[in-house]
């Protein structure tokens, strides 16, 4: 070659190694840095290797201070073979303070350090690396899983399974749930448990949490068995996952259940089943809890007051929730902060009380944030505000320009009032700005399988079924007394259509797939990714009434209990 640079010579001195010619390695080495090139962190890893494989020591020493003035003497690769290298050269005190110097050791580094202690015959300092190893490795696969660097905390984690213990798998599981990869989450619990690795209650309460917020039902109940089977059950953190888990899936009367088993509940399950009592607009039990909970002398904190917030606000009891707003700081010592302030918005403005949510939001220590501005606007369109609902859009897209609610709230705001300018207008900002509408997605679970159904895009092997049960239950329904309420459909188009296009709204397409499907006397549960519509609200009530099935629905804030053409929120949601 007339030109070498350096990835030629650093190709050379790695390939060389590599094929254990270490002693042309080394000479290629010294020829590299004559030639005047400067070595980076491959060419100095594999020189040292082969100075460790043929004990050159002296050299291996050159090479190290070279690299000490390069700056790479520490990096991963090149301080892991400098410490392999001391040690075996018998220099376990060189290998040790190459070893300790080095900012990030991993598996490879460990390795090197414990296989030299134990070659030089001290063992006991071989088993405190390999103890400080696990501990130090638990320690990155924590930390990375924290701040959701998954593909970082997987590699640290390594592919040796039987190697780790519970701390590891358990960060790494925690990690995957954070991120919501829980098909990954569950792939590693798999695999904890092929190695006889024991979960502890750490583990059970992030994938059951991870269940809690899919609302898979099915896999939350296996869980809580195999949590009896290792009798984690009855940890504080177990249970109250257990709480929220079934809660989030539904089953309310089993929350309750499993909270009535615990002998002296803490805060956190006590909050866990508060939730529940909110998500599921059940206001009084919810101020009931809190009660019970003080009388119990557990104290009320931040997360306490967020929950029985919630619940007033589903619930309609705007003076209750405003006396437990202002009792937080001056009663129990807890300063409410923005989701407190954007709780008691939503709380006035689901009561109509506009100007006073107003008049609150001008009083605030601070500006309201996201949720608080997107309630006062979704407040506006349903008691048909214009003026603040476009003052509250336009306050909430300073926020979150790319937010695509507050652009569909605001244009369902127009439609209500027929200001069909105004919804040209709004849709006009979306298409310039690149902001896409979230679509409506529904679920059901139905043999243990999930089916996913889009408004606009669905697929089914039983479609055909499905149109003609979503046809006659319209008719059914349309005979039971059911009015459509074409105006949450911003397009100027004929009612017949906004009919149509309202009755193939995915939760209503989920529930016919369920009535075809599922067993008469069963409850069907369907979740929702956002609000459920007024007008799908008003067509379940009338399904449930016809079919005579219990119909629980799930959406981005609320429990909706249909049964017998009535629905638990009593229309205030």
């Amino acid at each position: 070659m007339p030109q070498r640079n350096l990835v030629s010579w650093t190709a050379l001195i790695s390939g060389f190694s590599q094929n254990l010619e270490f002693m042309e390695s080394v000479v290629t080495f010294r020829e590299m840095v004559i030639a005047g090139e400067n070595p980076n962190e491959f060419a100095f890893s594999s020189v040292v290797k082969a100075c460790a494989a043929l004990e050159l020591v002296k050299m291996g020493e050159q090479v190290h201070c070279l690299a000490l003035k390069s700056g790479l003497s520490d990096e991963l690769f090149v301080g892991s073979n400098l410490a392999d290298m001391y040690s075996k050269c018998g220099l376990m005190g060189e290998a040790c303070l190459v070893f300790e110097e080095m900012p990030w050791k991993d598996e490879v580094s460990w390795t090197a350090m414990i296989d030299g202690y134990s070659k030089n015959g001290d063992f006991e300092e071989a088993l405190l690396a390999f103890r400080k190893m696990m501990s130090e490795g638990n320690a990155l696969i924590d930390m990375y899983s924290k701040i959701g660097d998954m593909e970082s905390a997987t590699s640290v984690f390594g592919t040796d399974f039987g190697s780790r213990d519970v701390v590891s798998f358990t960060s790494l599981i925690d990690g995957f749930v954070e991120v919501e990869e829980v098909e990954k989450a569950v792939i590693f619990f798999v695999e904890m448990q092929r190695h006889s690795i024991l979960p502890n209650e750490f583990t059970f309460s992030s994938l059951i949490k991870a269940c809690a917020n899919q609302a898979a039902l099915e896999q939350g109940i296996q869980l809580h068995a195999l949590a009896i089977k290792y009798n984690v059950a009855e940890n504080p953190f177990v249970y109250s996952s257990l709480v929220d888990m079934y809660g989030k899936c539904g089953l309310f009367d089993h929350s309750v259940q499993v909270f009535e088993e615990i002998c002296m509940p803490i805060d956190i399950a006590w909050n866990s089943l508060l939730g529940v009592f909110a998500q599921h607009g059940l206001g009084r039990d919810a101020m009931n809890i809190f009660d019970r909970m003080t009388k119990a002398k557990v104290k009320p904190n931040a997360i306490t007051f967020g929950k029985i917030l919630t619940g007033c606000s589903h619930a309609g009891l705007v003076e209750e929730g405003l006396r437990y707003f202002y009792s937080m700081e001056k009663t129990y010592g807890v300063t409410p902060g923005p989701a407190h302030y954007s709780c008691v918005i939503d709380l006035l403005g689901r009561a109509g009380r506009l100007k006073e949510a107003e008049e609150f939001i001008s009083s605030m220590p601070f500006e309201p944030n996201a949720f608080g501005w997107c309630s006062f606007l979704a407040a506006c369109r349903t008691h048909n505000d214009i003026e603040r609902g476009k003052f509250a859009a336009e306050e909430l897209l300073k926020i979150e320009p790319e937010n695509s609610g507050a652009h569909v709230l605001l244009s369902n705001i127009y439609a209500k009032g027929h200001q069909w300018d105004g919804v040209k207008r709004v849709r006009r900002l979306m298409k310039d700005g690149n902001v896409k509408k979230v679509p409506g997605y529904s679920w059901v679970d139905v043999d243990n399988k999930t089916h996913v159904f889009g408004a606009d895009d669905w697929s089914h092997p039983r479609k055909e079924d499905i149109d003609k049960k979503l046809d006659s239950l319209l008719d059914e329904i349309l005979k039971a007394g059911y009015i459509p309420c074409t105006d949450s459909i911003s397009l100027e188009v004929e009612d017949s259509v906004k009919v149509k296009l309202l009755h193939r709204h995915s939760e209503r397409i989920a529930i016919a797939f369920a009535l075809i499907s599922m067993p008469s006397g069963k409850p069907i549960i369907i979740k929702k990714n956002i609000r459920v519509c007024l007008d799908c609200h008003s067509a379940i009530k009338f399904i449930s009434k016809v079919t005579d099935r219990k119909i629980i629905v799930r959406d981005n804030s609320r429990f909706h209990h249909f049964v017998d053409g009535s629905c638990s929120c009593g229309d205030y949601w």
